[in-house]
């Protein structure tokens, strides 16, 4: 079950929260990556690295998404400003099953949850079959569809490289991903099976997930879960942030990496008040 208490919750979009209220008691931030901070695959924008910058120097900061470290590197360390607050950034890829800190001089692993041999090679059979019968399996991909991150196995229907506009019209209502997670979970009940970004179903070991993250987090900083903030765009059901909500966190839901530059825009006042 993970942390707390998992009861169905709705998760509002932020401009119908009060956004005041959460920021006088929001001790860490956290935030998801693809189509949060950035679009899929994509570099981290100018304007946001600013802003997520300034973020790392009024609280606690971390990223929770299903990327490979390298992705991090890629779309957010490697644009930031010299501004940032490294030291106060906790880097947690796949889902939560590796983290990383700061060490003064590079990035150091903290923990890694890797799934054995025998798992790794059940979640692509299982997935190649299921994407197959479900007609997901694309005659036209750009890189490999299954990766294997150690920790956690991520297809990807239009392969690793695909441009980020193929991605974002594959599954704009994610029941394609949706329906290809709950048939490989059903093959997989040890492992832990769910929709991630926009062309991606993730599998991880069971319990670790985003609520696993966040409460990790939670022990290291000696911070409650309900006085982190976590910020992402799949805060349904079947979505990838929503176990971060379910956790206890104060969840805002974004639509895009635009929607969550004016959430920063928004944020950055109160959090220095």
């Amino acid at each position: 079950m993970g942390l707390g208490q998992r009861s169905p919750i709705v998760v509002r979009p932020w401009r119908q929260q009060d956004l005041s209220a959460i920021c006088a008691r929001a001790q860490v931030l956290a935030f998801d990556l693809d189509t949060t901070l950035a679009r899929s695959k994509t570099r981290m924008d100018p304007d946001m690295a600013v802003r997520f910058a300034a973020m790392t120097n009024l609280r606690p900061t971390a990223i929770v998404s299903g990327g490979r470290f390298e992705q991090f590197r890629d779309q957010v360390l490697d644009a930031l400003p010299a501004a940032a607050d490294l030291s106060a950034l906790h880097l947690m890829p796949t889902s939560g099953t590796r983290y990383y800190r700061w060490g003064g001089s590079g990035w150091q692993q903290v923990y890694a949850h890797d799934l054995s041999a025998q798992e790794r090679e059940a979640a692509v059979n299982s997935l190649e079959r299921r994407a197959r019968q479900l007609g997901d399996w694309e005659e036209r991909t750009w890189g490999p569809r299954i990766e294997d991150r150690g920790s956690q196995i991520t297809f990807s229907a239009l392969g690793q490289e695909a441009p980020v506009d193929a991605k974002e019209a594959w599954d704009p209502t994610n029941e394609r991903k949706n329906a290809l997670a709950q048939a490989v979970a059903a093959d997989l009940p040890d492992l832990q099976v769910r929709s991630g970004g926009s062309t991606s179903v993730d599998i991880s070991a069971k319990g670790i997930d985003k609520a696993y993250a966040v409460g990790q987090l939670a022990g290291i900083l000696s911070v409650p879960v309900d006085r982190m903030v976590f910020v992402g765009d799949r805060m349904d059901p079947d979505g990838n942030d929503y176990p971060a909500a379910q956790a206890g966190t104060m969840a805002l839901r974004v639509n895009d990496p635009d929607d969550t530059l004016e959430l920063l825009e928004a944020m950055e006042p109160l959090l220095r008040a």
